[in-house]
């Protein structure tokens, strides 16, 4: 190919970097240089609270034995994949549900659109004190709503009772301690993390389903497909690519919660809700071992970072096959 006349390709290579130099400068600042900075203080006994010209010794890879041998990051890791495992698939199928729906033609659809992504963009701290308010055990909403439940379940049988002229059992209903139990806080804390992002992966998913061809749908009618054959065969092939991402950022998303964990339960109780980003924070800031939390982070990254792989051979060639 013939050169461009003007001017030389140098020059327009100079004038590219340039222009993307800023951002570059920035990416450097706050990505890479906490990112390889994190590192050398994880080989390293770190204490947060140590003064300039403090020595902080070389431990090598102390931190990570200790990291790996220590029971409670186990149990954080343990109620860290009890939080996903319970908040990513039924996310992602309510997330699936809702998008299917919405792209049926419904009225107002704007309006449900709206309603479905403002939790996304509130601020998980506010989250937080909301759903810590709903499940409060003695005023909390829905202890209050099972309670006005349970009284007109009870009314309806003292009616029937006297129709009867039996009176019947009722029902004695006495407030269930959602945040207060070490069985129940963290099935709390996943119904919350699933309210705040269930319209993110709604988005993601009617993005996708409208750019399926409708001329599909109409040969599949044709042939007399139902609307469930027409979902597993047309919808679920064509939608797998958003299925995938949404799949992989809410599994990484979901190995980092913490704001949710730290308004509601504080980790509690009993350690139940203690995940690993708590764990890690409870070390650099509440106990000032920076070089510990700093081995807590890279393990964690080390996982996130197997899972995705994992994902990508697993589903990668499929992803590219639908795309």
């Amino acid at each position: 190919m013939r050169q461009r006349k003007g001017r030389p390709r140098s020059e327009e290579a100079l004038s590219g970097y340039l222009f993307i130099l800023p951002t570059l400068i920035v990416f450097c600042v706050f990505i890479v240089f906490p990112v390889l900075f994190t590192l050398y203080v994880s080989f390293h006994d770190w204490p947060l609270l140590a003064g300039p010209g403090k020595e902080r010794a070389y431990v090598g890879i102390e931190n990570y034995r200790r990291v790996l041998a220590d029971p409670d990051f186990r149990k954080s890791f343990i109620n860290t994949v009890y939080y996903v495992l319970g908040s990513v698939p039924t996310g992602l199928m309510i997330s699936l549900g809702f998008a299917v729906l919405l792209n049926t033609g419904l009225r107002g659809i704007t309006w449900y659109r709206t309603a479905f992504f403002t939790p996304v963009v509130t601020a998980g701290v506010a989250v937080g004190l909301l759903w810590r308010w709903v499940f409060n055990t003695d005023y909390g909403l829905l202890n209050y709503a099972f309670s006005a439940i349970t009284a007109g379940i009870n009314y309806l049988l003292g009616a029937i009772g006297a129709l009867i002229h039996h009176p019947l059992p009722l029902i004695q209903f006495a407030n269930i301690p959602w945040l207060d139990s070490p069985h129940l806080a963290m099935p709390a804390v996943i119904i919350a993390s699933i309210w705040k992002s269930v319209g993110w992966g709604m988005v993601i998913f009617l993005a996708g389903l409208q750019g399926i061809p409708e001329h599909l749908y109409e040969a599949a009618r044709l042939d007399g497909a139902n609307p469930w054959r027409q979902f597993w065969y047309i919808t679920f092939p064509l939608l797998f690519p958003a299925i995938f991402f949404v799949l992989v950022m809410s599994l990484i998303a979901s190995f980092q919660v913490f704001d949710l964990v730290y308004v509601m339960t504080g980790g509690g109780p009993l350690h139940s809700t203690d995940v690993i980003i708590f764990y890690l924070y409870q070390f650099a800031f509440e106990r000032f071992q920076l070089g510990y939390a700093a081995a807590i982070s890279y393990v964690l990254f080390a996982v996130i970072f197997i899972l995705t792989l994992a994902q990508l051979r697993i589903f990668g060639r499929r992803v590219q096959y639908e795309m």
